[in-house]
């Protein structure tokens, strides 16, 4: 009597002592997303929010990414992990219920004398004798102590993470694409550009010629303008190669074979209305890596959850029923019996080399890294937005300065042309100035690109790309 006593109460406090293993998962106060934008603009409504259809409006783009979407490895191999994860978490919720086995055996055994001696065969049993068994084992663990319960809370956090790592691959898909393709939409302008003023320099050569013939220029003049001729030729076959591997790439990227990328003008662009930061909280609910790190913390919690339970005893129920003609103590007898058995076990750990107290001392440890972690993610994620934001408005700001510097220099290259049909200045002076206006078109050409570029990155800090 006394002893039921001491369970009871040995038992009593152990569950009041194991509430903590019940506790779920809680975003921890100290985690901080005030400010993590810096000086960059909040607003009501976040370009993270817009589905990628409402910001790349191109039909041809949407066709690239709905490919890249179906066809990537990248994505394929992402969702059979999740289906091993879900597979993990159903696994974690059977071990709720009692495991069943069934394993039938038979065994014939007896002796045999090779000399067939009369004597010997009374004591050999005189054949061959037959045993059966048809056992059936039910084993059932009993969650006394939230060790199940927290494997499987860990499980769960395991399926929901491989669903943000994938919501990071698509998001970083869907950028890769439109990235590319807009690359490719401004190597096009820029190959148009270089073709056009390599003609122009070819006429240029010719014209150095002739007034080398007319006494009118030099030698040096003629070698310089070639000169500049063969680099603007060597930059044309430069843009045709990398629009070529841009393509390669992007044909990859979309699991296709290398092939011509039909694309729209960089100017097709339409850069959303919408191009603020919103509230910082969003951020939490939109990102996934920021959503990654948090499932890493929660993971650690309920690593610690089970590494306390450990400490707690494992309650085990255990039953066995088989029908044998081999009944112990009685031999063997025909038509056999039934014998049935059923056990209860308590198990409470008591001295385990100190492996408890260091696993519980490292899952305290590993929430501790998880929520550093989680902190710091929070910290990059705002310096990608301020820093893509900032892109964007200077790239903005360039766009009018580098086309005010384009028109000067086609004047600057209009007015050299006339002052030299009048003999007020010499050709080298037009070469100049042709070779100024190349150099600002290529770098309107690639500021157009950037605004492109930053507000895509934008868009991807913002936790946005996806459906």
């Amino acid at each position: 009597m006394k002893l039921n006593k001491f369970i009871f109460v040995a038992l009593a406090a152990a569950s009041i002592s194991s509430c903590g293993v019940y506790k779920n998962y809680e975003r921890p106060a100290e985690i901080n997303a005030e400010g993590i934008f810096g000086d960059a603009q909040d607003g009501s409504r976040s370009m993270g929010e817009l589905k990628w259809r409402e910001v790349f409006t191109d039909p041809t783009l949407q066709a690239l990414i709905e490919k890249g979407l179906a066809q990537n490895s990248n994505i394929r191999q992402t969702d059979l992990r999740i289906q091993q994860a879900q597979n993990s978490l159903k696994a974690a919720k059977l071990a709720f219920a009692p495991s069943l086995a069934f394993s039938p055996s038979g065994t014939v055994s007896g002796g045999w004398d090779p000399y067939n001696r009369d004597e010997f065969k009374d004591a050999l049993g005189g054949g061959a004798v037959k045993t059966y068994a048809f056992p059936v084992a039910v084993s059932w663990q009993i969650d006394c102590f939230g060790s199940l319960r927290n494997a499987k809370k860990k499980s769960e956090v395991a399926v929901q993470n491989m669903k943000y790592v994938r919501q990071a691959v698509e998001t970083a898909l869907v950028a890769n694409i439109a990235s590319m393709y807009y690359s490719l939409a401004m190597m096009d302008e820029q190959l148009a550009i270089a073709t056009q003023t390599c003609e122009t320099w070819k006429k240029n050569l010719e014209v150095t010629k002739m007034l080398m013939e007319a006494g009118q220029s030099n030698k040096a003049a003629v070698a310089s303008t070639e000169a500049n001729y063969w680099s603007i030729c060597t930059s044309v076959e430069d843009l045709k190669h990398g629009i070529k591997e841009v393509e390669n790439i992007l044909s990859s990227l979309i699991g296709e074979h290398p092939g011509h990328i039909s694309r729209q003008a960089l100017a097709t662009f339409q850069t959303p209305t919408v191009c603020t930061t919103g509230l910082p909280i969003n951020l939490l609910e939109r990102r996934p890596d920021v959503k990654q790190a948090e499932m890493a913390l929660a993971s650690a919690f309920y690593g610690k959850n089970m590494a306390k339970a450990a400490f707690f005893p494992a309650l085990n129920l255990s039953g066995q029923g088989q029908f044998t003609n081999s009944v112990s103590g009685m031999g063997v007898v025909n038509p056999g019996g039934i014998i049935a058995a059923a056990v209860a076990s308590l198990t409470q750990p008591l001295f385990a080399q100190g492996k408890l107290r260091a696993n519980y001392k490292n899952s305290k440890a590993e929430i501790e890294i998880a929520t550093i972690g989680f902190q710091q993610t929070l910290l990059d994620a705002g310096k990608e937005v301020n820093t893509a934001l900032a892109a964007v408005h200077v790239a903005k700001a360039k766009k009018e300065l580098l086309a005010n510097q384009v028109n000067s220099l086609k004047e600057a290259v209009d007015a050299t042309e006339k002052l030299m049909k009048l003999s007020s200045t010499n050709y080298l002076q037009v070469l100049t100035a042709q070779s100024s206006l190349l150099g600002a078109q290529l770098n309107e050409v690639a500021n157009n690109y950037n605004i492109v570029s930053s507000t895509i990155n934008l868009y991807q800090a913002l936790g946005g790309g996806t459906e």
